[in-house]
């Protein structure tokens, strides 16, 4: 299963998901936030056919206002400019994928740490719908650990893939004591394969290595060395080149009732 090929589906049993029809397939330009703190940066090259979008710099990669805006406005041009045959990876410098949310910034907040910890959590909700809804394959490269909503970033791609030498994947939420935000849930529920991989990573914060997450069904493949990992992303890429009709009227797949998963990734605040 190391070598197994993106461009073909997991066939666990999915639904269909036409986003077009519910909302999803169009969002707004995300609107200019603040740099008041930008220390948590990304890029977006185009080579082509493939974007790659690379969180930059040696730090934890924490998801934050500045950081959420960033990387909507990276998707917003990815979809502006994606043509048939387009490829979305998305990867990051150093040793931490992303860590999750930036608690200390809401900390900071002090009285006030809720109400920062809510405004991240909602505002991340249309970055998963943004990924969800792109009409062209996305790649999560994972080549360092990902918790948490970092975690959930990178569940959001089509596909996972890991280094077989660095990284962990893991839902710190029980371990802190913070409840899963519901779109968590429903993303966790759709992605997972099975109900046993959902309890250890919801019920008992369990921290996996990439071979324990590949036999899970969490992730894709697993590769033995940065450069297998690029050639074989490269090598996706081109064989969605010769099958670019995908994901021009259906945009994804998910197992759940599609006006529940659409009510989660909504834009608005209702309750799963």
């Amino acid at each position: 299963m190391s070598n197994a090929d993106p461009s073909t589906s997991k066939g666990k049993g999915i639904l269909v998901l036409a986003v077009d029809s519910l909302g999803l397939a169009q969002p707004s330009k995300p609107a200019a936030h603040p740099s008041w703190f930008g220390l948590a940066m990304c890029t977006l090259e185009n080579r082509g056919d493939l974007f790659l979008l690379t969180l930059t710099g040696d730090n934890e990669h924490r998801i934050n206002p500045s950081m959420i805006d960033k990387i909507r406005t990276a998707l917003h041009q990815v979809r502006t400019e994606a043509k048939a045959g387009s490829v979305l990876i998305t990867t990051a410098e150093g040793k931490f994928f992303s860590n999750g949310f930036d608690l200390a910034w809401a900390q900071a907040a002090g009285s006030g740490f809720r109400d920062r910890l809510h405004h991240m959590v909602e505002s991340f909700r249309p970055v998963v719908a943004d990924l969800i809804s792109l009409p062209l394959p996305t790649i999560a490269a994972v080549t360092g650990h990902a918790a948490a909503a970092g975690l959930m970033l990178a569940i959001s791609h089509d596909y996972v893939l890991m280094r077989k030498d660095r990284g962990v994947l893991y839902m710190s939420e029980l371990d802190i004591g913070m409840t899963f935000p519901d779109y968590f849930m429903v993303v966790m529920r759709s992605k997972f394969a099975s109900p046993i991989a959902l309890r250890n990573v919801v019920l008992q914060a369990a921290k996996l290595k990439p071979m324990e997450a590949l036999k899970m069904g969490i992730i894709d493949s697993v590769h033995e060395s940065p450069k297998r990992h690029w050639r074989l992303l490269c090598a996706s890429r081109r064989s969605w080149v010769l099958g670019s009709g995908m994901g021009t009227c259906i945009q994804r797949y998910v197992k759940l009732p599609s006006l529940r998963f659409a009510i989660c990734l909504g834009w608005h605040t209702r309750k799963c």
